[in-house]
């Protein structure tokens, strides 16, 4: 007798559910939706992976994760658009979800209710350390959610919060290490006061 894997299970029958990886910056988000997106792949399955169009740091054709690993991608301006590419896909994947709008939770709903395996990436919370976009959302209607953690730059703990290290006050500013440090709760409020008193 064989004995399959869940993981397994999930990539070979379809199955509509939506899977959500969040966290901080730098903490492989990405990794792990490029992982489970080339395991479906490798299961024959019909895969399409979508990135907000005003990310283009490393690739305009291809999501990327920090260490330089690479999945073909469509990039598209609003939620919405997915569907039109969607009609004969069995996986659906779909990176910094905290640029999207508000329809994206609705979007992957309705994937999701058409028998379609949908794993979305995104930050959970912005600079601020406060809800960001869609994500909150697409927690909350997930069949499964994975917080990851980045490894906190000042003490070496899990790190759950981005630090945005330049003075700018925009919610969404692309950026890297040298706009960015993850840090565990302790240290972020220290850098956050630390800054108001800069």
């Amino acid at each position: 007798m064989v004995v399959y894997s869940e993981d397994h299970t999930q990539e070979t029958r379809r199955r509509g559910r939506i899977e959500v990886i969040c966290g901080s910056m730098f903490s492989g988000k990405t990794e792990e939706l490029i992982r489970r997106l080339r395991r479906a792949q490798f299961a024959r399955q019909r895969v399409e992976i979508f990135k907000p169009a005003i990310d283009t740091r490393y690739s305009e054709g291809e999501v990327v994760s920090h260490d330089s690993h690479a999945i073909a991608s469509t990039p598209i301006d609003s939620s919405a658009s997915i569907l039109l590419f969607t009609s004969e896909i069995d996986v659906v994947g779909i990176d910094e979800a905290q640029f999207f709008d508000k329809g994206l939770p609705d979007v992957c709903n309705q994937l999701a209710d058409n028998g379609v395996r949908v794993i979305v990436a995104g930050l959970d919370m912005d600079f601020r350390g406060e809800p960001f976009g869609p994500m909150p959302a697409l927690c909350a209607i997930a069949d499964e959610v994975s917080k990851v953690h980045a490894i906190c730059v000042k003490c070496g703990e899990l790190a759950s919060f981005s630090h945005r290290t330049v003075k700018n006050e925009k919610q969404v500013l692309l950026g890297e290490t040298a706009e960015y440090e993850p840090l565990c709760r302790a240290c972020y409020r220290r850098a956050v006061e630390a800054d108001r008193q800069e």
